[in-house]
Formats: C-alpha cells, sequence, structure tokens
C-alpha cells in the first residue's frame, strides 16, 4: 500500500515514492537545489532549479512560507495509447516560498517530477530558467544532438537524429541535444530526462561541457522577428530576444520528469509523461479514430504496372483508395503537393485534383482522407481551414514543419489542437518537437513524429546505423508519447547491400523487422509507407500488418530486451495477444516465455526471418500453429532481423 514518507530538517525537505525506493530532497540555501537517491544510491548529487526573472531570480536565497503535503491514488483514462487505463500514486509536497512562487514535487515509484509556480498579478518575462543536473560519477550518457548546421539557430530543427553513446564529460560542449536523455548508472538503472505539460513556454534542451559530469537545460530565446522560406511558405526564426518566455503572472511552468528505471524493459512503459500532463480539454473524443494509412510521399507515388502517369492526379489517388479499400486500411493520405507549397494558401486545390469528387469516391469504399500541410501555413488560415475541410468530410490533418520549439511554436501547437477538435478533426504532428503529453490535454492529436524514421532512409547512408537506433529509441524516444516512424518498407537490405534512393527506398535490415514496428512501437495512426503495387505482391505481408490493431490496446508489455540490443513487445487488444521482436546488427537467438497467456489455446501466426535473411533481407518464413502458455518459442533473428506473432484466442 502506498503510503506518504516525508521530513524536513532544517532548509532540507525530502519526499519519497510509495515504495520507498526514491527519494528528493530540496535544499532551500543560497540558491534552490535538490538531491535523488535510489536505495540510497546517488543519482543527481545536487541538481539547482530556478526561474531568471528580470528584477530577480526565484529561488535564490529562498525562505519557505508554507509546505502543504498529499498521498494521490488516481486512474487515468488513456484514449490511443499503450494501454486504455493505467493507476498512478504519487507522494506531493508543495512548498510555498516568500515572493510570490512555488515549488510542486511529485514521487512516483517511476521517477520524480518538480515544477515552477508562480502567482504575480502582472505577466512576468522569464530571462532564463535554471535546471542543472550534476552527478556523482561520469556516466554514460544516450543524447539525440541537434542537426542544425554548426553556427545557425541550435533551437531550429526536425527533432530528429540518431542517439550518441558516451559518457557524461565526452559531450559535445557546441551542441545542444533534444530531450528525452538517458543517464546509464552501470548496474541496470537508468535515469531518464524529459518533461511534461509544455505550455506557453519554451522546450528544454540539454548541454554538456565536455569536461564535468553535469547537464544543464537550455532554452530557445522568444522570437523577436520572423521570417519566410521561398518553398513550402514556411517561416522561422530570423531574430531573437534576450529572455525565454513572457507568460501570465499566475502560472504554473513545466513538468521537470527525472524517470528512474530498474531494468531495460520499464523503459517504454514508463507512463510519467501522459500522466503529468493537463487532463482532457476536448470533452466527447468518441470521434477520433487511428489506425492504418496508405502514404503516398515515401514511395514517392511509386506505383506501376498502370495506363495512366503516377502522381499527384485523381488517377493516382484513385488507385491509393482501391488498395486501402481492399485491405481494410481507413485512411488515406494527400501528402505535399495537393496545394501549391509555395503560394502557402491550402485553401486553393491544385487544378489536377477535385477533392470533393476524391473524399466522395473514398467514402464509398469506406475509406477516409488526411490533408498534409504546414504549420504556419495551417495557423494563418486556420478556421477557415478547418471549417472548410471538415464541411468536405476530411478527417484530419497531418502537420509538418514546425521545427522548433520556442514558446511562440508551442502556442501555436496549442491554437491547432483547439481549433482541429472544434471541428473534429485528427492532428498528427511531423517536423514537431517530442511529446510531452499533449496527446492527453488533447486527445484529438493521435501522433507525433519526432523520430530518425523511415524517411531518413531515402538520403542516408548506412553509416547511418538504423537497425542500433531501432532498439535504442523504443526505450528512450517511447518514454515521451507514440511516434509515427512511417514503416512498412517492402524493399529490405542487408548492411551488405543497402543504399539510400529516393524514388525507390529500401529499409536497413529485414522483412521482419518491418512487420515487427508495427507492434513494439507505440503508434495509433501509422503509415504503410510503400506503394500499393508493391503491397499487393506481397500480399502475406499486406495482410498481416493490416491485421495488427495499434489502437484499442488494452495492454503493453516488455517481454524481455536491452537498450541498444534488442526489444520483445507484447500488446493485448480484447483477447488476443501480438509480439513483435527486432534486434541490432547482431544476429541472435531469443526465446519468447508464453507462461503469460491464460489457460486457452490461441491460433498462432508467425513471420520470421527466413533461413537466407542474412544474405537476402527481404527472406522470410511463416507459421501457423497452436499455441499455449506452455510454450517457450525459439526464434532466430537475422542480422537487423525481427520477428512478429498474432496469437488469437480460439472460441
Amino acid at each position: 500500500m502506498a503510503c506518504l514518507s516525508l521530513h524536513a530538517a532544517g532548509n532540507a525537505y525530502s519526499l519519497t515514492s510509495p515504495n520507498g525506493k526514491l527519494e528528493i530532497t530540496l535544499t532551500a540555501g543560497e540558491q534552490l537545489s535538490y538531491t535523488l537517491t535510489h536505495d540510497g544510491q546517488v543519482l543527481v548529487k545536487e541538481g539547482t532549479i530556478g526561474l531568471l526573472l528580470e528584477d530577480r531570480t526565484l529561488g535564490k536565497d529562498a525562505r519557505v512560507s508554507k509546505r502543504k503535503t498529499r498521498l494521490v491514488n488516481e486512474e487515468i483514462t488513456s484514449p490511443n495509447y499503450r494501454v486504455s487505463s493505467f493507476a498512478v500514486s504519487y507522494n506531493e509536497m508543495d512548498i510555498t516560498f516568500r515572493g510570490n512562487y512555488g515549488v510542486r514535487i511529485r514521487a512516483y515509484d517511476e521517477g520524480i517530477a518538480y515544477r515552477f509556480y508562480t502567482t504575480f498579478k502582472q505577466p512576468i518575462i522569464v530571462k532564463d530558467e535554471i535546471a542543472e543536473f550534476h552527478f556523482a560519477e561520469d556516466h554514460l550518457s544516450y543524447r539525440a544532438y541537434s542537426t542544425a548546421a554548426q553556427g545557425k539557430d541550435p533551437y531550429a530543427m526536425a527533432f530528429q537524429n540518431l542517439y550518441t553513446k558516451a559518457k557524461l564529460t565526452e559531450a559535445n560542449p557546441d551542441r545542444v541535444a533534444f530531450l528525452p536523455v538517458t543517464i546509464d548508472y552501470a548496474n541496470g538503472i537508468k535515469l531518464t530526462i524529459t518533461e511534461s505539460d509544455l505550455e506557453a513556454y519554451p522546450g528544454m534542451f540539454i548541454r554538456g561541457d565536455g569536461k564535468n559530469a553535469l547537464l544543464k537545460g537550455e532554452f530557445a530565446a522568444y522570437p523577436s522577428r520572423m521570417d519566410r522560406y521561398p518553398w513550402r511558405h514556411m517561416t522561422y526564426v530570423a531574430e531573437r530576444t534576450d529572455y525565454i518566455a513572457n507568460v501570465e503572472g499566475t502560472r504554473s511552468f513545466p513538468w521537470r520528469i527525472l524517470a528512474v528505471s530498474e531494468k531495460d524493459t520499464d523503459m517504454p512503459l514508463n507512463n510519467l509523461v501522459y500522466a503529468l500532463a493537463s487532463p482532457n480539454r476536448i470533452g466527447d473524443y468518441s470521434w477520433v479514430k487511428g489506425g492504418k494509412v496508405a502514404w503516398d510521399w515515401w514511395n514517392n507515388w511509386g506505383i506501376y504496372g498502370v495506363d495512366f502517369k503516377a502522381g499527384i492526379n485523381m488517377q493516382t489517388y484513385k488507385y491509393y483508395i482501391d488498395f486501402a479499400s481492399e485491405n481494410h486500411i481507413p485512411y488515406v493520405i494527400l501528402d505535399e503537393g495537393w496545394y501549391d507549397p509555395k503560394g502557402g494558401d491550402m485553401l486553393t486545390v491544385i487544378p489536377d485534383l477535385n477533392l470533393p469528387e476524391l473524399i466522395t469516391y473514398a467514402n464509398n469504399k469506406n475509406v477516409d482522407i488526411i490533408l498534409w500541410t504546414v504549420f504556419n501555413v495551417l495557423d494563418e488560415q486556420l478556421e477557415e481551414a478547418c471549417r472548410k475541410y471538415a464541411a468536405l468530410g476530411v478527417k484530419g490533418f497531418k502537420v509538418d514543419f514546425l521545427d522548433r520549439d520556442d514558446q511562440t511554436a508551442v502556442e501555436m501547437a496549442y491554437r491547432l489542437a483547439e481549433a482541429a477538435a472544434k471541428h473534429k478533426l485528427t492532428l498528427n504532428f511531423h517536423g514537431f518537437y517530442k511529446p510531452t503529453g499533449l496527446n492527453r490535454t488533447y486527445p484529438n492529436i493521435i501522433n507525433f513524429e519526432s523520430v530518425f524514421g523511415m524517411e531518413e532512409v531515402k538520403w542516408s547512408t548506412v553509416a547511418q546505423d538504423m537497425m542500433q537506433y531501432d532498439v535504442i529509441m523504443p526505450y528512450i524516444r517511447m518514454m515521451a508519447g507514440p511516434l509515427d516512424y512511417t514503416p512498412g518498407a517492402m524493399r529490405n537490405a542487408t548492411k551488405a547491400d543497402f543504399k539510400d534512393i529516393y524514388n525507390n527506398p529500401m529499409s536497413q535490415g529485414t522483412r521482419c523487422h518491418q512487420l515487427a514496428t508495427y507492434i513494439v512501437h507505440d503508434s495509433p495512426i501509422t503509415m504503410l509507407a510503400d506503394n500499393p503495387t508493391i503491397y499487393r505482391e506481397e500480399q502475406e505481408c499486406t495482410d498481416f500488418i493490416t491485421s495488427i490493431p495499434n489502437t484499442g490496446i488494452d495492454e503493453t508489455r516488455i517481454l524481455s530486451g536491452t537498450l541498444g540490443e534488442y526489444i520483445i513487445t507484447a500488446r493485448r487488444v480484447g483477447d488476443d495477444w501480438y509480439i513483435g521482436g527486432m534486434t541490432n546488427w547482431d544476429k541472435r537467438e531469443l526465446e519468447v516465455d508464453l507462461s503469460f497467456l491464460s489457460g486457452s489455446n490461441y491460433e498462432a501466426t508467425l513471420f520470421k526471418d527466413g533461413v537466407n535473411a542474412d544474405r537476402q533481407a527481404s527472406d522470410y518464413k511463416k507459421e501457423m500453429f497452436t499455441a499455449t502458455r506452455n510454450d517457450k518459442l525459439k526464434v532466430s533473428l537475422a542480422p537487423g532481423g525481427g520477428f512478429a506473432l498474432a496469437l488469437r484466442k480460439k472460441n
């Protein structure tokens, strides 16, 4: 049973997690700071925190005026998430300081979170925030650095990069890393830094100095002047102010999360980001539907064997719609090109498309349409675009190229979410910062990119090791929330054979590695990225992909795995289970213990790497058999391999 455990000694105030393993001690001295321990081991020896305003520093010479504590047990409903609902328990300590501010701290079994709040009557300028993490030893860390070119705005990029594994003192001091960032204590314990409930405030980056076991939070300054690229009509920050935020004086600031896992398999299941986000603001969300999508851009509209010119035209999109309908795929996306991107007017469709006719054609075949657009383009025509396309029957927007997370960018995301919800439109955010729980606050935001996904193979060499990334990312990035990796490649390549080809792209790794992504990833709306022609030629795999639910997940488990090596994920939908596993470029023998099943028999369908998948990455074998909870399946994974298993309960 959870219990409230806290104590105060002088100017130090301690709070423990319900299971007693985590303890955070906040010290109100010359500058507010905390220590964090797990079973007595120091995880953060000093975390210095504060808010720098124009005329004072909140947290400096802090004097406590009031302290409140409480124990909370909460059940959270989580639509289009890795579970349908989950329970949380936490101890909370709310400390009010003289000077119209306070700090709220929560201790969960899964980690610690803190946030500042202020109670000023007038708006305030936040010059900077202090968020420092001092470590007792030079631990390994996993960081995804900004991809902005050297000398350019480091905070302006797509939040997509591979992870750099290095000691804390080996950090590149010239580059910031975007969250989440993970620290490895070499004894199974890992600490992941991220944030939640980011609203009207910039997101946090992390920088190391390359000398000390220290990480510091860093924030994009508030824009003072915007400019526009000629392509896609995209805006960008041309100049910034000398402060990070201009906000209401009475408000709460984002939660700073230090998620703690005792074993790697806990990491993809950590729910703190979702749990700490503001609850649903849109009311009824029964109209929000996820599912699979037939997608055009990755395969470059690359259909063949037809008697018309493939491209952004009616014949091509009817072909995609026919394919989606045949395979019970609920959506087709019209990606970039359905309006002239250089013009920036998404209210005007190109002459080659009759959008009302296309939507009617799709609806008659039980397929819905999602439209691509650019963040600022939608924002500039927000109400008119939402009203027009909702009336036509469009179900949502894939919104791209925000490429920043300063305060005005974050405010734009909230504007879009609210307006879209009013018109019952779903949103899939691409070119976007890591999830911070916005999908809880606005359940119509159904997915996020912020992942080094399949688009990268179109222009990346094999040196960009996606097989390594694929078994790091689920442990770290998925802690923040769902992701749109855009999988489904039917052209697959070994490490020796992989080439970056734009028009006919291939995946790194095996066919079954691709199939496994549909189970391993939290992805309530997910692409079939390859072209319909090749999917029809590979109907057996297509049928399996479309049979895997990616919404309505009742339960998710990580059966086994090691960060950077492999992962096996199991998801339950009703009485049925779906299990996916993948490895890095190392071949691997895995055992799948089915003892978690009920006592019934299950009809099993297994796709696994073929015996020649180490040389021909598309080689696979399909097996069907009866499985029970007494089985321990042996599965051989080729280098870059995977497997996918469907277990459907027999009547």
